[in-house]
């Protein structure tokens, strides 16, 4: 199963069976409303605090996934899942909603490829049958915890990004009718020195090139391989730089290949600066809008690769650079599979 030194190839094709994703009032005006399960129109969702909201969208999303499969709750394995919140708060609360076995995870905004990473790898090695991977972040709860909250109306500079508030989750099977995951490269943490917490885009590039480049070569194709390069919230600087790290690497990406979730969400007329970011943004965007266009045949084969800045409060106040890292899936519609 392992090939190369950091990729992992399953070769008992864990199969997607289902997914749920669900937004918020901003993403309800975004451009892939349609391709988002459940939406809210207040960020409160009627609870008493952001966090709580927060929880709740996880809930659904899990609910949501359920109910659209052949299978009843007690049948999943695992909830393998995290979020931006202290302690993964909202996840571990919703962990005991759902009532099932469960993993936390903190990846930052790379948490919902990493998530579904393990979870492919225990199901490829017969340790479970069904599992729940997913992540959620909520805008208004991680300004208060990485910024200030949003009533204070802090200035932000252009490089800044928007959090997405909401989640996304997938049931991953052993067998079933579905896209299929096919590899995943693991990330390494990725230290360029930068401090600015407003400039996660341009702090994450160099994970996300060092991440596909790596997949490339162990998985032995090239990038046009893919339909699509899909990374998780890099943002218009992050792309970018990515770019001129791949042409400066001699590694020929096609600018209409390599998209980014966090220019897929959002309008461009919606006040996001430089994008949207969070743990959600790769989670809503890869399991509702690309999934969809891989169960319709508008895609047969996508490489995501959810980006993340794992900073924290803590760290930035000490003055400490922000390490990065960037995890890569390979999903396929499941024929002509390398």
């Amino acid at each position: 199963m392992l090939q190369g030194h950091r990729t992992w190839v399953f070769e008992n094709s864990p199969v997607i069976i289902s997914s749920g994703t669900v937004g918020g009032p901003f993403e309800a005006n975004g451009k892939i409303p349609n391709d988002i399960d459940i939406l809210h129109d207040d960020m409160w969702l009627n609870q008493a605090s952001f966090e709580k909201a927060q929880q709740t969208m996880m809930e659904e999303a899990c609910q949501h996934a359920i109910k659209n499969s052949h299978i009843q709750k007690e049948q999943v394995s695992y909830f393998i899942s995290g979020d931006l919140i202290n302690q993964i708060t909202p996840t571990s609360l919703t962990a005991k909603t759902i009532g099932v076995p469960y993993f936390g995870l903190f990846s930052a905004c790379a948490t919902s490829m990493e998530s579904l990473a393990l979870s492919a790898f225990l199901i490829n090695g017969n340790g479970a049958e069904y599992i729940l991977s997913g992540a959620s972040s909520h805008n208004a709860a991680t300004e208060k915890q990485f910024r200030y909250p949003t009533e204070y109306g802090g200035q932000k500079p252009p490089t800044a990004q928007w959090t997405v508030t909401g989640a996304g989750c997938v049931l991953l099977a052993k067998e079933g009718n579905g896209p299929i995951v096919t590899s995943a490269t693991t990330g390494k943490v990725v230290d360029m020195g930068m401090t600015d917490p407003f400039n996660m885009g341009g702090a994450m590039a160099p994970a996300a090139v060092d991440t596909i480049t790596t997949h490339l070569r162990e998985r032995n194709v090239d990038p046009s391989y893919y339909d699509l390069i899909i990374t998780g919230d890099l943002g218009h600087i992050g792309r970018e730089v990515s770019l001129d790290l791949f042409h400066k690497n001699g590694i020929d990406i096609k600018e209409d290949k390599y998209v980014d979730c966090g220019l897929t969400i959002y309008r461009e007329d919606q006040p996001v600066l430089a994008g949207a970011s969070g743990a959600a943004c790769s989670a809503v965007v890869a399991y509702g809008h690309f999934l969809n266009k891989l169960k319709k045949g508008e895609l047969t084969k996508i490489l995501v690769v959810a980006t993340g800045a794992l900073h924290s409060p803590l760290s930035v106040n000490q003055k400490d650079p922000i390490p990065c890292i960037a995890h890569a899936v390979s999903i396929e519609s499941g024929s002509d599979r390398v």
